[in-house]
C-alpha cells in the first residue's frame, strides 16, 4: 500500500509550475491554458486559479520559470579558456531551444506584441548577455559602449542561426553551428577594437 504525501503549498505549486514548463517545451505560449495544465495534472481548474491567479498570471510564472531555467542552464563554467567557455554556453544555449523549441519560439515571436513576454525575454536576454562581461577577465571582451552593442547584435544574430537550424538543419552539422556561433562573437569584438 503506497502512502500519499501531503504536499505544502508552495511545493504543489512548484510541481504545478513544472508541469507547466515541460509543457510550454512543446507548445506556445498562446496554446499554454489552464484547461490544458488541470487536465495534464488531474487537478480542478480551481485549484490552478488558486495558486497563479488567472490564465495571465499562470502563462507569466511558467513562461519567467523557463527563462530561469534558459539561464541557468547556459551558464558558462566559472573558469577556463574564455572561448571554450563561450562555446559551451552556445552548446547549451542549442540544447535549450532544441529541447524547448515551441514554447522558445512563441516567446520570441511574441515579445514583440505582448509587454509581459517582452519584459520577460529583455531580462533573460540581458543576463544571457551581461554575463559575457562578467565572465571575461581575460580581457578578450571589452566592457565598452561600443562593444555592448555589438553583443547584442550579435545574441540576435545567434538567437536566429539557432531558431532556423533547429527548424531545418539543412547541410550544416551541429558541430559547424556551434563552432560559427563560438567564433564569431570574438571575430566581431576585433573589429571593433582594432579599426
Amino acid at each position: 500500500m503506497s502512502t500519499r504525501v501531503r504536499l505544502s503549498a508552495e511545493q504543489r505549486r512548484e510541481q504545478l509550475l513544472d508541469l507547466g514548463v515541460r509543457l510550454f517545451a512543446r507548445m506556445s505560449v498562446e496554446d499554454l491554458s489552464v484547461d490544458v495544465l488541470a487536465q495534464e495534472a488531474g487537478v480542478s481548474r480551481g485549484l490552478l486559479y488558486h495558486y497563479f491567479g488567472d490564465k495571465q498570471g499562470f502563462r507569466e510564472a511558467v513562461v519567467r520559470r523557463a527563462a530561469a531555467d534558459l539561464v541557468e542552464q547556459t551558464a558558462p563554467a566559472a573558469t577556463g579558456d574564455s572561448l571554450e567557455r563561450l562555446r559551451q554556453s552556445m552548446t547549451a544555449y542549442l540544447s535549450f531551444v532544441e529541447a524547448n523549441y515551441e514554447g522558445y519560439l512563441s516567446l520570441v515571436r511574441g515579445a514583440a506584441s505582448d509587454p509581459t513576454l517582452r519584459e520577460v525575454y529583455d531580462e533573460a536576454r540581458a543576463a544571457l548577455t551581461d554575463r559575457i562581461f562578467v565572465s571575461d577577465d581575460s580581457g578578450l571582451i571589452p566592457d565598452t559602449p561600443a562593444v555592448r552593442l555589438l553583443v547584442s547584435g550579435w545574441s540576435a544574430m545567434a538567437e536566429e542561426l539557432v531558431l532556423s537550424w533547429v527548424a531545418e538543419p539543412g547541410e550544416v552539422t551541429r558541430e559547424e553551428l556551434v563552432q560559427l556561433l563560438g567564433s564569431s562573437l570574438p571575430a566581431l569584438v576585433g573589429v571593433v577594437s582594432h579599426p
